[in-house]
């Protein structure tokens, strides 16, 4: 049986627990054969990988001086060092890789003379907060541009994310979207039933950062709470903002409603998922370009049954049809979000339609199967290119 091609995927750190849509794209290649390249190997057990296909990179012993002269004196984005060239091309011939795909942008950008030295296709993906945090600095966007010049490929996780990555300066040609996807085996939709006691089980499953929106959810679920006592909220996650969610919960009186779960593992979140009534997510922009392209947690609640609330930012509106497959509100709308949740509370026929049409949607374009299909095929296409 002739060897499949070999891809080899970039991630600084291999992976951090927030970073399942990274392990299901690499590892869901079928025709060909995935390597991981990455400096920090972490949650091996929840992330298992071939240790013969998983390339730990040396880290230069002086990495921190080198942090602090670009960032204090050179007031510009540090670059690998030669010998860090040479050794990543030396284990990419060992591999007999064909194509390297970096992620993410921010990480392309210190890649950058890997990214000319490499004798083969290069992609970088960019997923949300790659494409918006210190874009607007000089020193940063410079070496952006020169990302989108010189690797082959731009991918970007949702449509909105490739229009802001083209008014960055990125050529339209090189940008494909390469959806995120969630294996739907894993997620069977089941039908919610209406609690006769008003125990309507929320949830929302993401970092604790500020981005996702938690304090607003916390906000929502005060106000249905009033209504309904018997409701309770559960957060999984963890993350820099938790202690100060806590006591968020605490002044709103619903501290003894609202479980901070931390991360779960996919059996336990699947279960949590599926006895949850509503999955909330009101991603919001903040104040230094950090953004979403469409959040893999609430594609999962889609696909099992729940009624997703959430925000219009970002690639979620891609994702959810509001009114048909969920219901979005603005951005730091506390009190749309609020209305939008109630409404759909208090009228559950509407409620399970929404769900019936987000399993559709989420079948329809966010199945993992055919996204890896996608994917292959664009590989496959830069590598029969010619090489560079």
């Amino acid at each position: 049986m002739p060897k499949k091609p070999v891809i080899a995927s970039y991630v600084s750190d291999f992976l951090k627990a927030d970073m399942l849509h990274v392990y299901r794209q690499v590892t869901g290649l079928q025709a060909l054969e995935p390597w991981v390249f990455t400096h920090k190997r972490e949650n091996d057990a929840r992330f298992p990988f071939p240790k013969k296909r998983l390339v730990v990179l040396p880290k230069p012993k002086l990495r921190w001086w080198r942090r602090w002269v670009h960032k204090n004196i050179k007031k510009a984005p540090w670059h690998l060092y030669t010998w860090e060239v040479r050794h990543a091309l030396l284990e990419l011939e060992r591999a007999e890789a064909k194509l390297l795909h970096i992620y993410f942008g921010h990480t392309a950008i210190h890649f950058l003379p890997l990214i000319k030295a490499c004798p083969h296709p290069v992609v970088v993906s960019f997923h949300g907060a790659d494409a918006g945090v210190d874009v607007n600095k000089p020193n940063h966007l410079a070496p952006l541009r020169e990302v989108f010049a010189t690797a082959d490929l731009i991918q970007a996780r949702s449509q909105s994310l490739a229009d802001d990555l083209i008014k960055l300066g990125c050529p339209a040609e090189k940008v494909r979207v390469q959806r995120t996807s969630i294996p739907l085996e894993e997620w069977t939709f089941t039908p919610r039933e209406i609690p006769a006691d008003g125990a309507w089980r929320l949830f929302q499953s993401c970092r604790l950062i500020a981005k996702k929106g938690l304090d607003l959810t916390l906000d929502a679920f005060a106000a249905v709470h009033r209504e309904f006592p018997k409701a309770t909220l559960t957060i999984a996650g963890d993350g820099p903002l938790k202690e100060e969610l806590q006591a968020q919960a605490a002044r709103l009186g619903v501290a003894e409603a609202v479980k901070f779960a931390g991360f779960l593992d996919q059996a336990d979140l699947r279960r949590e998922v599926a006895t949850s009534h509503f999955f909330l997510h009101p991603s919001r922009t903040t104040g230094d370009g950090n953004r979403e392209g469409v959040p893999n947690a609430m594609l999962e609640a889609m696909a099992s049954g729940a009624t997703v609330v959430a925000t219009k930012h970002g690639g979620i509106p891609e994702a959810i049809e509001s009114g048909e497959s969920g219901w979005l509100v603005d951005e730091n709308d506390s009190a749309g979000l609020s209305a939008g949740l109630l409404a759909l509370i208090k009228d559950p026929q509407r409620s399970h339609a929404m769900a019936l049409q987000a399993r559709a949607r989420v079948e329809a374009m966010f199945d993992r199967t055919a996204n890896i299909k996608v994917l292959e095929d664009c590989y496959r296409e830069l590598m029969e290119g010619g090489g560079r």
